[in-house]
């Protein structure tokens, strides 16, 4: 399948690598999405095997746009990757991938990607001018930050020190789950970190994502921070809407 004013996107994340094929006109899904499960040995070769599965399952020919869950600089060199082997440190992702699929590949933060969606084709659509923090929370704690609609790469605040550990070991929605915390308890340790961010960033709204944000009701009004924070509108899909677009912006 390839169509044009259509690609490939990939979101790799600390449990799930997933897919769909995206329209860049509008950033909707125009195939259902895939999930394949990150492998415990994280490396370069075992995601890529990952990605390159996909590309077969959805018989695809394009441009595939990959969001990477660490800090890329160049169009795919590697500096960081939360929640993966430490194998990808100093790893060309984009040369990674092509080999893995024979086909031409974008690579951008999984965060990022994710925040331009948002901004493109959800929440961030009516939110206009002045600072505006996205935070995705899943396995970590993902960060895009916008300036005047402009992206500020490669933020990584879910590893903020907090309480003497990364922000995402106390906060990040996968801790909610394992550690069995009430969503009082929960926001009150987002409301934390949130907090923290506000004070160095001032943001003018925050808009929290991932999967998690389905629930917003219940955590969302619980927040205590001084900025209005509102929920995400592509939830878990933006990381894949994103990563599609990278392919139509570079």
């Amino acid at each position: 399948m390839n169509n044009p004013g259509t690609a490939l996107g990939i979101d790799i994340g600390g449990s799930g690598v997933k897919g769909a094929v995206v329209s860049l006109v509008d950033g909707s899904l125009l195939t259902g999405r895939l999930r394949l499960k990150t492998p415990k040995r994280s490396t370069p070769e075992a995601i890529g095997e990952r990605v390159a599965r996909l590309v077969n399952d959805f018989d695809w020919q394009g441009a595939v746009g990959v969001g990477f869950p660490g800090i890329v600089q160049g169009g795919g060199l590697i500096l960081s990757a939360a929640n993966l082997s430490d194998k990808w440190v100093g790893c060309d992702a984009r040369g990674q991938f092509e080999r893995a699929t024979g086909l031409s590949c974008e690579i951008t933060n999984d965060a990022d990607a994710a925040g331009i969606a948002e901004m493109r084709f959800g929440a961030g659509r009516e939110i206009g001018a002045g600072t505006v923090l996205f935070l995705t929370l899943g396995t970590g704690i993902g960060s895009a930050l916008f300036v005047g609609g402009k992206l500020v790469p490669n933020t990584e605040l879910g590893h903020l020190e907090l309480y003497g550990q990364a922000a995402e070991r106390h906060a990040s929605d996968a801790v909610r789950e394992r550690e069995k915390l009430s969503w009082k308890r929960w926001a009150s340790r987002l409301d934390q970190f949130l907090e923290r961010v506000h004070l160095y960033l001032s943001p003018d709204v925050i808009v929290l994502g991932g999967g998690v944000s389905r629930q917003h009701h219940k955590f969302i009004p619980l927040l205590e921070v001084g900025c209005p924070v509102i929920p995400a509108r592509l939830r878990n899909m933006a990381g894949i809407i994103g990563a599609a677009l990278a392919v139509n912006d570079e």
